[in-house]
């Protein structure tokens, strides 16, 4: 088992067991298989509150004693999932890999995604233990036996990690980190065809401090993140190997959480990935992995494996969790630490934010406008036609031809096309034709209209825009409505939901940069959950939430982490409730990344049975010409499939058509 760096911190979630007493142990054990049936129970308490190094020992002492192999004994007592679990604990680590490898490559078909997740993620230390392993389990060769069972740049790839020579020198040079970009980009971006030769090289031995700022400058260069471009540039079983390389390099606990994720969500339970992971990260980073699987699914894997699991395979794995982040008091300040690093490099690295929907080359809007009329004349509407002028044109192109065709026909383009369209594909045609401000007034003032109010559609705009923005809609919703904005919420919302919102719509959020001192007084305001009551936290988090620049609150942010030890959104979630909590939710939120805030609303929005089809064309409309991709990019991290096809499998006809065209490709 590696061993943490001196001075690290522990973070595996087992321990070495205290008094331990191996021949007391073995005994027990022996007990617990005697006779008819086993105590399973006894099994898995004792197992799961050891250490491996104790459980070699209790090997040992098992065949001193009883002249019988434990591992044996417990293949032959227990059974499936549990057995499976019980059995990948008593083994060493490095040999536990080599099982999973073998395992991977036998038979007819090979596990890439098994192969993938071990070579991707171990040190150098940990490969040649697993290379060594290998070679006294199984008397192979363990290049050898991958060489002929994978093909191409995939096995390239991993016969370079199976030497475990990545450089671990922390120092690192410039001039390297500028060269190592300049390659990178000229390999795949620039060339015709993809140099597969220097992604090789460069992310198979270059030392993990060195990539990370390669990543950085990489964005910083080209305006799209390492991962965008790899997954343009490979494809298969090798970009998955790629994406995964990346993800270690940034953060190791972040993938692991991911995987772990992944292997329960939705129908069905991967057990062996959960299993594979729940024993090899056990006595290394699982708290690493509780505190980002907390901080990025909003639920905690303790929780998780309660639902998706049962029986005493379920008691096993949340004894290897070691704990309910849910519960109190639970909370690790090392983890709290990488939560903060996981979304602040989008501050540190100045993202270009970039739309999908731009002006027309060669426009001419006297073209447009016949083709539109000439769309809607006579029996019939030609919806392809209206999908492809309107869906490709900018939205300063559409108000010239919204004039033109007044001028050419005497006719409002607006009410024409809303007498020949209908549901979503009116809405949604609709919404693009109106300028943005009078478009999210509109927006507005239908959150506010009849019985009820659509609280999450008012957050929605009012904790995203910007001041500009802000100040644009204001003149809208008087010009549209004879009503200022602030009026209509007063009417229609109330209590401390209202004041947040009023602040909001005022639009005179700071725009500097951040101050150091101001930030840790920010957060030590809003750090003191204990003093008043909760009006007056809900108070002095509004007055900081709401006129404080983005900037300004990511460091507050920083500072507040520093402090308490806690996201400032965990916090928020426990200490309040209702519209004030998702409100201040979506702030945090968007001041932390926006473009993954609305790819989470996008992806909500189609998940599930039924489609939100007013969140999905608010969104697609809104954000168009302003992040869209950067949302796109966001959805296919996050939720490992791309917005394009997250929308073909949701929705139909021409509104398909029409949000595939504003969407602007496949990732």
């Amino acid at each position: 088992m590696a061993k943490p760096a001196q001075g690290a911190k522990y973070r595996g979630s087992v321990r070495d067991f205290p008094n331990f007493d191996p021949s007391q142990d073995a005994e027990t054990l022996y007990n617990a298989m005697k006779g008819f049936g086993s105590d399973k129970e006894a099994i898995l308490e004792l197992i799961t509150s050891r250490s491996n190094r104790q459980r070699q020992e209790i090997c040992q002492n098992y065949k001193s004693l009883y002249g019988k192999d434990l591992i044996a004994d417990l293949k032959y007592e227990l059974t499936g999932k549990f057995e499976r679990l019980i059995v990948g604990l008593m083994r060493p680590p490095a040999y536990g890999d080599a099982k999973e490898i073998k395992d991977a490559i036998s038979g007819i078909g090979t596990d890439e995604k098994c192969l993938i997740e071990i070579l991707a993620s171990r040190t150098n230390e940990q490969i040649h233990q697993l290379v060594a392993a290998y070679k006294d389990a199984y008397e192979r060769d363990l290049e050898a036996d991958i060489t002929g069972d994978t093909s191409g740049h995939f096995r390239k790839m991993l016969v370079v990690l199976l030497q475990g020579t990545r450089e671990e020198d922390d120092i690192v040079s410039e001039d390297l980190v500028q060269q190592d970009v300049q390659d990178l980009y000229e390999a795949g971006e620039l060339k015709w065809g993809t140099d597969e030769a220097q992604f090789i090289y460069i992310l198979g031995n270059r030392s993990k401090q060195h990539l990370r700022l390669v990543f950085d400058e990489y964005l910083k260069t080209t305006g799209k993140p390492i991962e965008a471009s790899i997954r343009g540039e490979l494809s298969g079983d090798f970009e998955k190997l790629m994406l995964a390389v990346v993800k270690c390099i940034r953060s190791t606990a972040e993938y692991f959480a991911e995987r772990l994720f992944k292997a329960m969500k939705g129908l069905g339970t991967r057990d062996n990935t959960l299993i594979r992971i729940m024993v090899s990260r056990s006595e290394l980073d699982m708290l690493d992995i509780r505190e980002i699987f907390r901080t990025k699914y909003e639920k905690s894997l303790y929780s998780m494996i309660k639902n998706d699991t049962s029986g005493e395979y379920k008691k096993a794995l949340l004894k290897l969790c070691g704990g309910d982040d849910d519960a109190a008091g639970q909370f690790f300040p090392e983890a709290a630490q990488v939560a903060y690093q996981m979304w602040e490099l989008s501050a540190v690295a100045r993202v270009e934010l970039k739309g999908t929907v731009h002006p027309a080359g060669d426009f001419n809007p006297d073209a447009d406008a016949k083709a539109l009329r000439k769309a809607m004349k006579g029996l019939g509407t030609d919806e392809d036609t209206i999908i492809d002028i309107i869906a490709h044109r900018s939205n300063a192109q559409r108000q010239q031809i919204r004039q033109t065709f007044k001028s050419h026909f005497g006719r409002d383009l607006m009410a024409d096309l809303k007498s020949e369209l209908s549901g979503d594909l009116a809405r949604l045609i609709l919404g693009l034709m109106m300028p943005p401000a009078h478009y999210d007034a509109k927006q507005l003032k239908k959150a506010m209209e009849g019985a009820g109010t659509d609280e999450k559609a008012l957050i929605e705009i009012l904790a995203t825009r910007t001041n500009a923005e802000i100040q644009a809609i204001n003149e809208a919703y008087k010009e549209d409505y004879h009503k200022s904005l602030e009026d209509a919420l007063s009417s229609d919302t109330s209590g401390h939901f209202k004041r947040i919102l009023i602040s909001l719509a005022t639009g005179n959020r700071e725009e500097g940069g951040e101050d150091r001192e101001r930030a840790r007084e920010d957060a030590q305001e809003i750090a003191d959950t204990t003093s008043g009551d909760k009006s007056s936290l809900e108070t002095r988090f509004m007055v900081i939430l709401c006129t404080r620049s983005y900037p300004h609150l990511r460091r507050v942010f920083q500072e507040f982490v520093k402090m308490t030890n806690y996201d400032v959104e965990h916090t928020i979630k426990k200490e309040m409730s209702g519209d004030v909590r998702d409100v201040f939710v979506a702030i945090v939120q968007s001041v932390k990344n926006k473009p993954l805030f609305f790819a989470d609303k996008l992806y909500k929005s189609m998940k599930g049975a039924g489609t939100d089809e007013k969140t999905l064309t608010r969104i697609m409309v809104s954000r168009s010409e302003i992040d869209l991709l950067n949302i796109r990019r966001e959805f296919i991290e996050k939720y490992d499939k791309s917005l394009h096809q997250a929308i073909e499998g949701d929705t139909s006809g021409h509104f398909l058509k029409a949000l595939l065209a504003i969407c602007g490709g496949e990732d």
